[in-house]
């Protein structure tokens, strides 16, 4: 198997809780609240986890909701490594009303990183093992020094590294002008936010995907498409797969589950398009689940399984 190392900018400290019906100026009654460490790496390194592998989790974490995170990671046994920062860990908070099964997800900013603290990052990662696969993936915080992702997809690169991020708005574009990446698993409104182009139909995604394959910006392309499934683009394969259909409970982690699993198959030896269908599967698997929970193994297992029939 090979090694894998995730990388979280912006980590944070999960609540998830329920309140009968949500109402303006009253006191809202919550359920008792549960916990998760959460961030785009680490929801990935955790997802590796649950289906059987092992993913190296590499973040900053500051003040006690960065202790409560690094707790929480120890307790489900993803190894991981803490760069400690000056400013809080932030909180987000995934509130559901009961009464209409809604969910509302209240994101805060991620704790700013002090040029110190990047470099110390950056440095972390380079001492380590290199990895076959990073992954870089959730949002970047505000005042990330402009030559840092460069810097850490160039020295991933020289390396030996294959890159995979998942990332939006002015991190996406970062890494599209960086150029170089392995693979980009961005959703189709991130996609046509990141080109500026209103994206359509199958064939215009296509021809995006394709254009930004053959100007080097990546390699391949995961487009995530929601309960359709996701369009794989490289030089290889141009694949749509469609996704199982489930009960939906939550989409918390969906795409962080589906980064998983084809990190996972990946670092197994599998070719990119059985890959990216176990990571639908994957993502399928994690709308079934409550909360802050990210995919089963045995119901990624059990839709690819049928998405292969």
């Amino acid at each position: 198997m090979s090694r894998i190392v995730t990388l979280t900018l912006s980590p944070s400290l999960d609540v998830a809780t329920e309140v009968p019906r949500l109402y303006p100026d009253a006191k809202l009654r919550c359920q008792r609240p549960s916990f998760a460490p959460g961030g785009g790496g680490i929801n990935v390194a955790r997802a590796i986890h649950t289906l059987g592998g092992t993913a190296l989790a590499l973040y900053p974490a500051g003040g006690s909701t960065g202790q409560h995170l690094s707790q929480l990671l120890d307790e489900y046994g993803v190894p991981r490594q803490a760069v400690a920062i000056q400013e809080w860990t932030r909180e987000c908070l995934n509130l559901t009303e009961q009464s209409s099964a809604e969910q509302f997800r209240l994101i805060m900013p991620g704790a700013r990183l002090s040029e110190v603290e990047q470099e110390l990052l950056l440095a972390t990662l380079q001492a380590m093992p290199s990895p076959d696969y990073l992954v870089v993936s959730g949002s970047l915080p505000e005042g990330l020094a402009t030559d840092f992702m460069p810097r850490l997809l160039g020295a991933a690169r020289a390396r030996g590294s294959r890159c995979i991020v998942d990332c939006s708005g002015a991190g996406l574009l970062q890494v599209l002008e960086i150029g170089g990446v392995f693979l980009l698993k961005p959703n189709i409104d991130e996609l046509s936010a990141a080109v500026n182009e209103e994206i359509g139909d199958s064939t215009q995604l296509l021809h995006i995907a394709r254009g930004l394959i053959a100007a080097g910006r990546c390699q391949a392309l995961l487009v995530s498409l929601g309960p359709q499934g996701a369009l794989l683009v490289s030089a290889e394969h141009s694949a749509s797969i469609a996704a199982p259909t489930v009960r939906k409970r939550s989409t918390v982690g969906a795409g962080d589950s589906m980064v998983a699993a084809l990190t996972l198959k990946l670092a197994a030896g599998a070719d990119l398009l059985e890959a990216a269908r176990y990571g639908v599967a994957a993502g399928s698997a994690a709308i079934m689940t409550e909360g802050t929970e990210l995919c089963r193994r045995e119901d990624a297992e059990r839709l690819f399984a049928w998405m292969q029939a």
